[in-house]
């Protein structure tokens, strides 16, 4: 077994077993995002190939999907000077940055700016909405890699995303 699938089935186990606490999504997100601070891959856990991205958009890539629908992983590569819009989340998001730095601005209900933070390789955090409004995007010269965990199967509901905003 490589060491990469090693640290995704000990992730893997983590992320179920805090989710198996079945408490609130603000604090299922800390506990996963605790989880993944103690089981954060590098970005091997992608192929070189995935870890290319794409010319044109974000490259998200399904690492796991949990049977139960209960959490999805997936493995984000962003290109530089690639971003999403605004947007919100239909579910607890915890993130943790493997390679580069994704700068994330922060934005109130009103959609005023509230925040701004650079995310180096280490960084977790993890959110749930509501206030959970945010754009992330590669300000540097180099891809960046994320891990995005969510709350639910994203292979069954298309998209992380609840709502964009201009």
């Amino acid at each position: 077994m490589t060491r990469s699938l090693t640290t995704l089935s000990g992730l893997v186990a983590a992320v179920r077993q805090a989710t198996d606490v079945r408490t609130g999504w603000t604090d299922t997100a800390d506990l996963v995002a605790d989880q993944l601070r103690a089981h954060l891959p590098g970005p091997g856990i992608l192929t070189p190939e995935q870890r290319l991205g794409l010319p044109d958009r974000v490259a998200g890539h399904l690492v796991h999907a949990e049977p139960d629908g209960a959490f999805s992983i997936l493995g984000l590569v962003w290109r530089p000077g690639q971003s999403t819009q605004i947007h919100d989340h239909i579910t607890w998001c915890v993130v943790g940055v493997l390679a580069g730095v994704e700068h994330e601005e922060l934005f109130d209900e009103a959609l005023n700016p509230v925040g701004t933070r650079d995310n180096p390789p280490g960084e977790v955090s993890g959110f749930a909405p509501p206030g959970d409004i945010h754009r992330i995007r590669n300000a540097g010269d180099e891809i960046a890699v994320s891990l995005h965990i969510y709350g639910t199967d994203i292979t069954r509901v298309g998209s992380s995303a609840r709502r964009y905003y201009d």
